[in-house]
C-alpha cells in the first residue's frame, strides 16, 4: 500500500535486521584491522629487539676499540721514547731527514684520524705526549713513522748488516711487533746492547700486560667520600718507574752511579744510559748540560746530561710547540728571596684526611679541614700538639674541600661537599657560624677572596663559579663556561681578573670589572690545581697528567715541568712571586723557580699530599695529607 512507499525526500530506513547486518560487517572489519595492526606491532617490536641487541653489540665492539686505541696510545708513546733516544747518536743529515720523515708520516696518520673521525667514530682521549718530545704519533701512524726512522738509521748500519736491515724492512707489513724489532735491532748498534736487550724485554712484557690492563678512574686517595678530582693510576712495570729524587736541589747523581755499576758501561756512556733509564719513569728522553764548556767528547749535545746523569725535567715549549731544555741561569737557586731548603718543625694530626689547609696572617694558626669539620691549630709553640678549637662545618660524613681567611684574619669561609659555604666570625671568643650562602651546586671545590673582601668566588661542581656579595650574603652573579667541575681557583693582586681550572680540560680567565671570559687555554688533561703569580706575569697549571706547566698571561710561550710522578693535587705561589710549591699524590712537595721551573728543594710525604699553603712572609708552608695529618714546614733562605 501506499503507506510502505518510501515518499521521495525521505531518508531510507533499514529494518532491524540489516541495521544488525550491517554492523557486524563493520566489526568484522574492524576486527581484520585489529589483527593486521597487531600482526605489524609484533614485527615492529620483534625489530626493535633486534636492533636493540645490534646496539648492544657495537656498543661492546666500540668499548674495546676504545680500549685498544688507548693501549695503541700507550704504546706509540713508549715508541716515541725510543725513537727520541736514538735521533740524537744519527749524524746530522740524516737526523734532519728522519725527523723531516716522521713529521711527513705523523701529517699522514693525523689525516687518517680526521678521516675516521669524520666516518662518526668514536672520539677518544689519548694519552699527552711525552715531555721533550713533538706530539705522539696517532695510532695509524706509528708503523709508518718507524720504518721511516729505520729507514734513515740504515745509513748508520755497519755494511755487513745492510743486507739484514733492508730484508727486515720489507717485512714491515706484518705488524707493529716487526717494526719495533727492526728499530730495536737498528739501536743495538749504536747503543750498548745490554741495555737494550733490557729495554726490548722491558717493552714486550709491558705490551703483554697492557692487553689485560684495565682503563680505571678512581679517586686521588682512598677516602671514600671525596669524589673529584680524578686520576687515572699508573700501572705500568716496575722497570718504568720512575728514578727516585734523592737529594735537595735536584741532585740525581746516585741514579748515574747506579747505573754505570749495574751495566758496567763506560764512564762516557753513564750519562746517556741515566737519562735514557730515567726517561721511561717521566717521559722525558734528554738530559741536557748547561756547563757545555765540560761536556763529555763525542756525545750527542742532546744526551750529554748534567754531571750525575741527572735528565732535564724542564722545557721550555715555543708558540709553535718546539720544546727544548731550559738552561738555568747561575742566580736560578740563590738571589734574595730564593730558598735553600725547607725543614719540617711540626706534624698536626687532624683525624681525617686533610683536604684544605690555610695560614692566618700574622703567621700564628694553621687551620685544617678535614670531613665535617675545620680544626684550629695554634703554631707559634712548635710542641702544641693538639688543636685550639673545632668548627663543626657542613655534614659530618661531607669533606671541607676549601678554606679561605679574610685578609684581616677576622672571618673564615669554608666550603665542600654540601650545596652550602659556612662563614665563621673569628673574632669572637669562641667562633661562630654568622652566615650560610646556599648554591644550586651540590658541591665547591674551592674558593677565592677579592682584595677588598667584598666578594667571594666559588668553584662549584657544575662547572659554574658563583660570585658572592659577603656584605649582603647573596649571590650576584655566575660565570659559565666550564662543561665540567670547576676544580681550582686564583684571583690577581688588583682583583680585576680571575682564573679557573677545571675537569673539562680547560683554563679560563674572567674579566670581573666587564664581567666576560677573557681567554681559555685548552689541555689534554683535567686541571687539578692553579695559581696565578703575584707578580702578573705567570700562571702555574698542576695537571692530573703529573705535568705543571707555567703560562706566560700574555704570550704564548710557557714551561713544562716534570718532577711528578702523578696528578698535581696543589700549587701555591710565594707572596714574593719568585717561587712557588706544587704537591701531588706521589707524595711529593716540589718547590719550584719561578718561571722555569728549577727545582728548589723536594720533600717526600707518607701519603698523598693533598693541599698546600704559604705564610704571607714566605717562611712557612702547610700541607695536608692522606694520612690524616697537616705538616708545618720552616723555610730557610
Amino acid at each position: 500500500p501506499t503507506s510502505a512507499a518510501v515518499c521521495p525526500g525521505q531518508p531510507f530506513k533499514f529494518t532491524v535486521t540489516e541495521s544488525c547486518d550491517r554492523i557486524k560487517e563493520e566489526f568484522q572489519f574492524l576486527q581484520a584491522q585489529y589483527h593486521s595492526l597487531k600482526l605489524e606491532c609484533e614485527k615492529l617490536a620483534s625489530e626493535k629487539t633486534e636492533m636493540q641487541r645490534h646496539y648492544v653489540m657495537y656498543y661492546e665492539m666500540s668499548y674495546g676499540l676504545n680500549i685498544e686505541m688507548h693501549k695503541q696510545a700507550e704504546i706509540v708513546k713508549r715508541l716515541n721514547a725510543i725513537c727520541a733516544q736514538v735521533i740524537p747518536f744519527l749524524s746530522q743529515e740524516v737526523r734532519v731527514e728522519t725527523r723531516l720523515s716522521l713529521r711527513v708520516k705523523r701529517n699522514v696518520g693525523q689525516l687518517q684520524a680526521q678521516h675516521l673521525s669524520h666516518g662518526h667514530a668514536i672520539p677518544v682521549p689519548l694519552t699527552p705526549h711525552p715531555a721533550g718530545l713533538q706530539p705522539p704519533l696517532p695510532p695509524g701512524a706509528s708503523t709508518a713513522s718507524l720504518l721511516a726512522l729505520s729507514s734513515a738509521l740504515s745509513h748508520q748500519l755497519p755494511l755487513k748488516d745492510e743486507r739484514k736491515h733492508h730484508e727486515n724492512n720489507n717485512e714491515h707489513t706484518r705488524g707493529e711487533s716487526n717494526s719495533v724489532q727492526l728499530l730495536l735491532r737498528c739501536q743495538i748498534s749504536v747503543l750498548p746492547s745490554r741495555f737494550i736487550k733490557e729495554q726490548l724485554i722491558t717493552l714486550t712484557e709491558w705490551k703483554q700486560r697492557s692487553s689485560h690492563r684495565k682503563i680505571t678512574v678512581e679517586m686521588y686517595f682512598s677516602a671514600p667520600g671525596l669524589r673529584t678530582p680524578l686520576a687515572v693510576p699508573c700501572s705500568y712495570p716496575g722497570p718504568f718507574g720512575m728514578v727516585p729524587h734523592p737529594g735537595m736541589n735536584g741532585d740525581l747523581s746516585g741514579a748515574g752511579a747506579a747505573y754505570t755499576g749495574l751495566h758496567n758501561i763506560s764512564p762516557q756512556m753513564s750519562a746517556v744510559a741515566a737519562a735514557a733509564v730515567a726517561a721511561y719513569g717521566r717521559t722525558q728522553v734528554v738530559g741536557f748540560d748547561p756547563h757545555h764548556h765540560i761536556r763529555v767528547p763525542g756525545l750527542p749535545p742532546s744526551l750529554s746530561g748534567i754531571p750525575g746523569g741527572k735528565p732535564a725535567y724542564s722545557f721550555h715549549v715555543s708558540a709553535d710547540g718546539q720544546m727544548q731544555p731550559v738552561p738555568f741561569p747561575p742566580d736560578a737557586l740563590i738571589g734574595p728571596g730564593i730558598p735553600r731548603h725547607a725543614r719540617q718543625i711540626n706534624t698536626l694530626s687532624h683525624g681525617e684526611v686533610v683536604c684544605a689547609v690555610t695560614i692566618s696572617n700574622p703567621t700564628r694558626h694553621v687551620y685544617t679541614g678535614g670531613k665535617g669539620c675545620v680544626k684550629v691549630w695554634d703554631i707559634s709553640h712548635p710542641g702544641n700538639k693538639t688543636p685550639v678549637s673545632q668548627l663543626d662545618c657542613l655534614n659530618r660524613d661531607n669533606y671541607i674541600r676549601s678554606c679561605r681567611l679574610l685578609p684581616d684574619g677576622r672571618t673564615l669561609i669554608v666550603g665542600g661537599e654540601a650545596s652550602t659555604l659556612s662563614i665563621w666570625d673569628l673574632a669572637t671568643p669562641t667562633p661562630r657560624i654568622k652566615a650560610e650562602l646556599t648554591s644550586s651546586a651540590p658541591a665547591c671545590y674551592a674558593l677565592a677572596i677579592s682584595p677588598d673582601s667584598k666578594v667571594c668566588f666559588s668553584c662549584c661542581s657544575d662547572g659554574n663559579i658563583a660570585v658572592w656579595d659577603l656584605h649582603n650574603q647573596t649571590l650576584v652573579r655566575q660565570f659559565q663556561g666550564h662543561t665540567d667541575g670547576a676544580s681550582c681557583i686564583d684571583i690577581s693582586n688588583d682583583g680585576t681578573k680571575l682564573w679557573t681550572g677545571g675537569l673539562d680540560n680547560t683554563v679560563r680567565s674572567w674579566d670581573l670589572r666587564e664581567g666576560r671570559q677573557l681567554q681559555q687555554h685548552d689541555f689534554t688533561s683535567q686541571i687539578f690545581s692553579l695559581g696565578y703569580c703575584p707578580t702578573g706575569e705567570w700562571l702555574a697549571v698542576g695537571m692530573e697528567n703529573s705535568n705543571v706547566e707555567v703560562l706566560h698571561v700574555t704570550k704564548p710561550d710557557k714551561y713544562q715541568l716534570h718532577l711528578h710522578e702523578s696528578c698535581v693535587l696543589s700549587l701555591r705561589f710565594a707572596h714574593c712571586g719568585k717561587w712557588f710549591v706544587s704537591t701531588g699524590k706521589d707524595n711529593l712537595l716540589n718547590a719550584w723557580r719561578t718561571p722555569y721551573g728549577a727545582s728548589i728543594f723536594q720533600s717526600k710525604e707518607s701519603s698523598s699530599v693533598l693541599s698546600c699553603d704559604i705564610s704571607i712572609d714566605d717562611k712557612y708552608i702547610v700541607t695536608g695529607s692522606g694520612d690524616k695529618k697537616a705538616t708545618v714546614y720552616e723555610v730557610i733562605y
